[in-house]
């Protein structure tokens, strides 16, 4: 199973993006998504950002995580 965490893009320069997931920040690829910028949100998997997502899943995903660290 693949798991992918969800992050909020705080700044994006050269195919790179800073995000942060609950508090970390960490620097990942954005090679695969057109046009990041800032404030967007992404899933991250295996130090790339491989898919733009929106808010509300985001919420979701944060949710569940949430639910299976209890």
């Amino acid at each position: 199973m693949c798991v992918g965490l969800s992050a909020k893009v705080i700044e994006v320069s050269d195919g790179t993006a800073v995000v942060d997931a609950s508090g970390a920040r960490r620097s990942v690829s954005a090679e695969l998504i057109e046009d990041l910028e800032p404030g967007d949100y992404v899933m991250v998997h295996a130090g790339a950002a491989i898919a733009r997502i929106t808010d509300d899943d985001e919420n979701e995903s944060s949710l569940l995580l949430e639910g299976l660290l209890k």
